[in-house]
């Protein structure tokens, strides 16, 4: 119930903070990048999470669910982040699983599963739309905006899959149940616990830095580049 309270809560301050940049952006320095202050802008993950991608380099992670609706409202500003790093830094992706009552476990499986045959990429966007406008994996009622029942299925998202990404659905259903995604699976919520994220989306920073929930996720892009850059400038990478 924690989980849910604060994603419903992160939803309602995802759609007030795309009204305007907050009053601690405005305070910015020129350029848009705040003047980072540990407990404001990020907090320290003690002991750091070791980054998935290559030396050099450096990770930025959203812990994330395809059923948040506050990480929808964010998608196209995590779209607007990705496109904004510098060469070295890297985008990934955390699915959590808090809320079954929401189908979040069968939507970490399906993410993990398109992740483990190499779709997870082409389709994250459209997943997104699928779910919460298109209508074609069916959560919500748009009539009513309630939790349907039953909950989408695996199958229904090996039916996206199959059509925004050409792979046979039954091939994707065969492999949401491999030991290979159960062990995705493992290492996700083993993440999502060492990353200390309560509520999505959070945003961490080479496993070092996690993104305090801001104004506005212009504001939350400000402190995430600003922090790649630090972490650039330590390892010597060019930004």
């Amino acid at each position: 119930m924690r989980a849910f309270a604060r994603t419903i809560v992160s939803a309602v301050a995802v759609i007030g903070a795309t009204l305007g940049a907050s009053a601690a952006l405005a305070q910015a320095p020129a350029g848009g990048t705040p003047a980072l202050v540990e407990g404001k802008h990020y907090t320290r993950i003690t002991p750091a999470v070791p980054q998935s991608t290559p030396p050099g380099t450096v990770e930025v992670t959203e812990v994330f669910s395809y059923g948040c609706p506050a990480c929808f409202q964010a998608s196209g500003f995590v779209a607007k982040l990705k496109k904004s790093l510098p060469p070295k830094a890297v985008m990934t992706y955390v699915p959590a699983s808090w809320i079954q009552a929401e189908a979040w476990p069968m939507f970490q499986r399906a993410y993990l599963t398109a992740q483990a045959m190499g779709i997870a990429e082409k389709t994250h966007d459209e997943m997104f739309q699928a779910i919460w406008r298109t209508g074609e994996i069916p959560l919500t009622d748009p009539a009513t905006g309630r939790i349907r029942r039953p909950l989408p299925t695996i199958e229904d998202a090996a039916k996206f899959y199959a059509k925004h990404a050409g792979v046979k659905a039954e091939d994707f259903v065969a492999t949401s149940k491999s030991f290979a995604v159960e062990t995705r699976i493992g290492q996700a919520e083993k993440l999502v616990r060492a990353y200390r994220a309560e509520s999505t989306p959070t945003f961490v920073v080479a496993g070092k830095y996690k993104v305090a929930t801001l104004g506005s996720y212009d504001e939350v892009i400000g402190v995430v580049r600003a922090l790649v850059d630090r972490e650039l400038a330590e390892i010597g990478g060019k930004k």
